[in-house]
């Protein structure tokens, strides 16, 4: 692995989150690291960008023991694509790096995931992308086993990582208390939710400022759509131990239905 690397640490709790600190903790021995963080929770935001005019306000917080600080008041996919418009020369950095996310990003949580949001916005711009999250939403989550792990995994990855471009990691550790079997490369699982909205009974939020005819959150129920013998699921292995890897790339196509959907347009109407 090359060193004195130029590494861009981001996420999507917002960067006063215990998880991007002790990320940069574990990653800052492999070279340069700036953090460029929304400045608030940004969940859910997958790799949506501010658009619509509205200005972004960015806060540079200096160095702090070496690191380089700041936070945009704006998406994580936006904090990479300010990062490499106004902070490295030639839009390059060595590596993207989203997290350590307080919660899992496997099975189809990632299709929303504002961590890979951020890492896909680094593949579409060339730069190997890695997203890094821990099964605990806790803000106070005990982080050490990724501390532990993760570094001599970054390394592994990023001396085998492959020359075509458009490629992240999204990496998921099991939660804590589950021992760390090993590690295993998986494909996304699949699943989806239901019962999502429950009825908000606290106080009505300041920004509710209008009238409403109800207040609701979001939390739901996991329905798990893989077969139970697919152990190569993400979140299959997570629960049976194992640090999950998933390939993503961003290209969307479904290459098998392009195939047979061709076939069946190539035929006489």
């Amino acid at each position: 692995m090359p060193s004195n690397l130029n590494i861009l640490i981001t996420n999507d709790d917002g960067y006063s989150s215990k998880g991007i600190r002790e990320l940069v903790s574990a990653i800052r021995r492999f070279g340069k690291v700036t953090v460029v963080a929304p400045r608030s929770h940004q969940s859910g935001m997958s790799v949506a960008v501010s658009l619509g005019n509205r200005p972004c306000g960015f806060r540079d917080l200096g160095v702090i023991d070496g690191v380089s600080w700041a936070w945009l008041d704006a998406t994580p996919a936006s904090c990479v694509k300010f990062a490499l418009d106004k902070i490295f020369p030639d839009r390059r950095c060595d590596v993207v790096i989203c997290g350590i996310n307080h919660g899992s990003n496997a099975s189809v949580a990632t299709n929303y995931s504002g961590t890979m949001g951020a890492a896909e916005e680094a593949a579409i711009n060339g730069i190997p992308a890695i997203g890094v999250s821990l099964c605990e939403y806790s803000e106070d989550a005990d982080f050490s086993t990724v501390t532990e792990y993760f570094p001599a995994l970054f390394e592994k990855l990023l001396d085998n990582w492959p020359s075509r471009t458009g490629l992240s990691y999204n990496v998921n550790f099991p939660a804590n208390g589950v021992p760390v079997k090993g590690v295993k490369v998986c494909h996304q699982g699949y699943g989806y939710w239901i019962e999502e909205f429950e009825t908000w009974t606290g106080a009505v939020p300041p920004e509710v400022n209008e009238r409403v005819d109800g207040l609701y959150v979001m939390k739901g129920r996991f329905v798990d759509g893989s077969p139970g013998e697919d152990a190569a699921a993400d979140h299959h292995a997570l629960d049976d131990g194992y640090i999950s890897i998933t390939p993503q790339t961003i290209d969307r196509t479904d290459h098998e239905e392009e195939r047979r959907l061709s076939g069946i347009m190539d035929e006489e109407f």
